[in-house]
């Protein structure tokens, strides 16, 4: 039960972590512009550390998603388990009460009476 609570909060604390990288990306994502004021070197290096930039943050984001995911893989398992669990126990607990109740003997049937007459209802007067 403790390891389900500490996969959990290491989900909760992943997605955050994971949306925080996915703000960071976005605010870095517009690319420096051509400056033509500055000669084609300049230009280039600033490129470069742009590409730079958002290539470790999309490596550290896909470093958090692979963690993410077998998070949710080693949660998904512990459920699995414990479905199975509840089967075996709801199995065990079915045949426990099919094995308490106590059996029966099985009811003879009646013996049919000869089917008689209905009696007539005495006739009533008619009302005034």
């Amino acid at each position: 039960m403790l390891t389900e609570v500490k996969i959990s909060n290491n989900l909760y604390d992943m997605k955050q972590k994971i949306d925080q990288i996915e703000r960071e990306l976005n605010d870095i994502v517009d690319s420096p512009e051509h400056l033509p004021e500055l000669i084609d070197s300049s230009n280039l290096l600033r490129k470069n550390e742009f590409l730079v930039s958002t290539d470790q943050k999309k490596t550290e984001l896909l470093s958090v998603y692979s963690a993410y995911s077998k998070s949710m893989e080693l949660l998904l398992t512990s459920l699995f388990e414990i479905q199975n669990e509840l089967k075996t126990v709801l199995k065990e607990q079915s045949s426990l009460i099919l094995s308490s109740k106590p059996k029966s003997k099985p009811k003879s049937k009646p013996k049919s009476k000869p089917k008689s007459k209905p009696k007539s209802k005495p006739k009533s007067k008619p009302r005034k």
